[in-house]
């Protein structure tokens, strides 16, 4: 997190200091993208995030081989038509779409978690940057039809603020299970570029400090 958004959801959470806090917001998905003044996706083009806090964006655009590709990706990591396979085969496809684009806009060089030497780096990618990534990645699945059991979600926030840095506010793309609505976390600040993002139940990510954080989707 940049100190701009960590001074941000202090004042936010000025109420809850002593406690965990959860930070949403309610409105549409693209919203989130005005909130940090970032450029929307739009069809297979999007504007990928760097240097902490999208100081940074990198203009891509996936071509119908990368969508052939990454069909072929989903489809080999699925062993199921079922929706937990499917956010198997979605942590494939970020994992893959991460190598793609890195390869391209130097963001390959991303190192995993928190570097407080890296802000302003335009390889390295905070957690705003990789949710607000994710959350675009996520929108070229949906609207290429490589996601039928879930939606795509507005990224959303935790901290613990008074556990100092262990607690700080971490950001997450999101996506929702259509029969039933319960929402995943996907998260890929975690691990360097290109391994698969964890997924998980929003209720369980990040519940008490950064150590907490779950193991990539395998």
């Amino acid at each position: 997190m940049t100190i701009r958004h960590i001074a941000t959801t202090a004042v936010i959470a000025a109420t809850a200091i002593l406690g965990a806090c959860t930070h949403e917001r309610n409105g549409p998905t693209l919203g989130h993208y005005d909130d940090f003044a970032v450029t929307k996706p739009e069809g297979n083009v999007v504007h990928v995030c760097s240097a902490y806090g999208c100081k940074k964006q990198t203009r891509f655009r996936f071509t119908d081989a990368d969508i052939n590709e990454i069909r072929a990706v989903m489809k080999k990591n699925a062993k199921d038509q079922s929706a937990a396979e499917e956010r198997r085969a979605i942590a494939y496809a970020i994992g893959w779409i991460e190598t793609r684009v890195g390869k391209e806009i130097g963001t390959d060089k991303d190192r995993e978690g928190m570097d407080f030497a890296a802000s302003g780096d335009p390889t390295q990618q905070d957690c705003v940057d990789e949710a607000t990534n994710t959350t675009s990645y996520l929108l070229v699945l949906e609207k290429n039809g490589l996601i039928k059991h879930h939606s795509v979600g507005t990224p959303f926030a935790k901290d613990q603020l008074w556990r100092g840095v262990s607690g700080w506010t971490h950001w997450t793309a999101v996506i929702k299970e259509n029969e039933g609505g319960k929402r995943f976390a996907v998260d890929s600040w975690i691990y360097a570029n290109g391994e698969n993002p964890a997924i998980v139940e929003t209720d369980k990510w990040y519940i008490s400090d950064l150590a907490s954080l779950p193991a990539s989707t395998h």
